[in-house]
């Protein structure tokens, strides 16, 4: 399994993060020792990532990979996709993705629930 990330992935969440305005001097980073599973691998490395972004105080946790390496680079692809969300509002993909679950999810109406009804 290959841990690191590729320079075609790292470039575009670079480019991505300079379009937003999140500058590598802005985010303060910690690693932290992780906990759950994993066992002693997981015990003994400071892999999850914990990122906070100054100037709109945003905080990210990541602990989805046991690689720090891939961590890192997850915890800031997060923090963007905040701050874009944050940044773009309704125009943001994730804004997008979430009301259409929305919509998918809500209740029927009386009048589709009869024709629905009504057609079986």
């Amino acid at each position: 399994m290959n841990t690191t990330v590729g320079k075609n992935k790292k470039e575009a969440l670079n480019k991505k993060m300079l379009n937003l305005g999140i500058f590598e001097a802005d985010i303060e980073e910690k690693f932290i020792r992780s906990q759950g599973k994993g066992g002693q691998k997981v015990n003994k490395t400071s892999n999850c990532v914990y990122l906070k972004h100054m100037p709109t105080g945003i905080e990210v946790k990541c602990q989805q990979e046991r690689s720090q390496d891939l961590n890192r680079f997850l915890a800031r692809r997060i923090l963007a996709s905040k701050i874009e969300t944050i940044k773009l509002g309704k125009l943001s993909e994730e804004k997008k993705r979430i009301e259409k679950i929305k919509r998918q999810k809500r209740k029927r109406s009386k009048r589709a629930k009869e024709k629905m009804l009504d057609n079986k």
